[in-house]
């Protein structure tokens, strides 16, 4: 990251632009900074001037206590503000949980983009999610930032044999330095369930996406989010996982976003 801007609250918010054109902000996921979703700027580039970010907490961005959502709604205002005050946002997983509600939130947004972000879609959905945050609040209480990590990768269904040998690979030392901001996207999240009340505040269309070859409930949460606000539209890219790829998904928001 090459620019910096500064939040409301002071922290200070790292960021890249590539490209000419619209305004396209790129929101990361969890255990990702904004250099993570640089394949997909670099496919978007020749259309649209696209920002990536890190948010607060990650990369080269700073923190600064205590943690709110709002606070990260503020970031991406003022992002948007340094980039020439309007843009559309795209945001994967739990990043497509923060761009939903700063659309809520009344920011200058053309449309707003998501890929599966990850609702609970049943009580027992609900219950795990709940008891991920009680123990992910106290590993990282206890500082043990890889066990933190590693409640992570099962709450998404990683088999323990991976996260095994994800634990000896060069990437963990990483993976643990972001792993406080794995509390910040569960707090985005909320309860787990759809927030109905913030998709129904959305005045932007919305381009709510998942794949074909995700997870059932991971279809169905992009579906009810396309469903709960009042110009949504869903769509599914066969083929694709939870880890899209960026030559699949490009052209798709390339042309949701040039409309």
């Amino acid at each position: 990251m090459d620019k910096e801007t500064t939040s409301h609250d002071g922290t200070s918010l790292a960021y890249r632009v590539t490209g000419q054109g619209p305004v396209v902000v790129l929101v990361s996921g969890a255990l990702s900074t904004g250099a993570t979703l640089a394949p997909l700027a670099a496919r978007l580039a020749d259309r649209f001037t696209v920002v990536l970010y890190d948010r607060r907490g990650r990369g080269a961005s700073g923190d600064i206590p205590p943690y709110a959502v709002e606070r990260e709604v503020e970031d991406l205002a003022a992002v948007i503000g340094a980039v020439g005050g309007e843009a559309a946002l795209y945001g994967i997983s739990s990043g497509g949980a923060l761009v939903l509600r700063a659309a809520a939130g009344g920011l200058p947004l053309r449309r707003v983009a998501v890929y599966e972000p990850p609702f609970a879609m049943d009580d027992r959905a609900v219950r795990e999610r709940e008891q991920y945050t009680r123990d992910l609040t106290a590993a990282l209480g206890r500082g043990r930032r890889g066990d933190a990590v590693e409640l992570f990768l099962r709450l998404t269904g990683l088999a323990p044999e991976m996260i095994r040998n994800a634990r000896q690979s060069p990437m963990w030392a990483g993976l643990e330095t972001v792993a406080p901001s794995l509390a910040y996207d569960d707090a985005v999240l909320g309860d787990g369930r759809v927030p109905a009340h913030v998709l129904a505040a959305i005045r932007v269309p919305v381009l709510s996406l998942a794949g074909g070859a995700s997870p059932g409930p991971l279809r169905a949460a992009a579906r009810a989010v396309a469903d709960g606000v009042p110009e949504g539209t869903y769509r599914v890219l066969a083929g694709q996982s939870h880890m899209v790829e960026p030559d699949v998904l490009a052209p798709v928001l390339a042309e949701f976003f040039a409309q």
